[in-house]
């Protein structure tokens, strides 16, 4: 169980960077979503029932994360992006920037939930919670931590 918990983390870490560049959006929001739902499927399930928790989570953070990340295009990531690096650096903790993109109708709310501390390799870290919402009305909240590069930009590891 200890392994998959250890599997979640870089994984989601990788899809949530990865939604930052260009590439195949369904794809990206399915494994983020998947990941993201292991993850939380592995905090509810307990005992035999924690791999059925588990695995219900990755199916249903995959669909999810699918149809998310079918709809968010290219301009709308750079909104995101802007709205979070600006976030990062300069709000309050529990303080929310908001972004949408007005073209696609699609936005979001990025908050830093914590920080700013410093992280294992001594960089300014913080963690947050981005809640996106499609125009459809669709929503999905993602959770991780970020890390300052030297050059002051973000990056998310979790």
């Amino acid at each position: 169980m200890r392994a998959l918990n250890i599997l979640a983390v870089p994984v989601v870490a990788l899809s949530l960077v990865a939604c930052q560049g260009s590439g195949n959006k369904q794809t990206l929001g399915t494994l983020g979503g998947a990941a993201a739902g292991g993850l939380i499927g592995s905090q509810i399930g307990s005992g035999s029932g924690r791999v059925a928790a588990i695995l219900a989570g990755v199916l249903i953070g995959g669909l999810i994360g699918n149809q998310i990340g079918k709809a968010l295009d290219d301009q709308d990531r750079e909104y995101a992006r802007q709205a979070s690096q600006q976030s990062l650096s300069h709000a309050p903790t529990g303080s929310t920037s908001a972004w949408r993109n007005p073209e696609s109708g699609n936005g979001g709310n990025f908050r830093p939930t914590t920080g700013p501390y410093a992280g294992a390799d001594g960089r300014q870290c913080r963690d947050f919670e981005h809640e996106i919402t499609l125009q459809d009305g669709r929503r999905e909240i993602i959770r991780g931590k970020a890390c300052q590069n030297p050059d002051g930009s973000w990056e998310t590891l979790s």
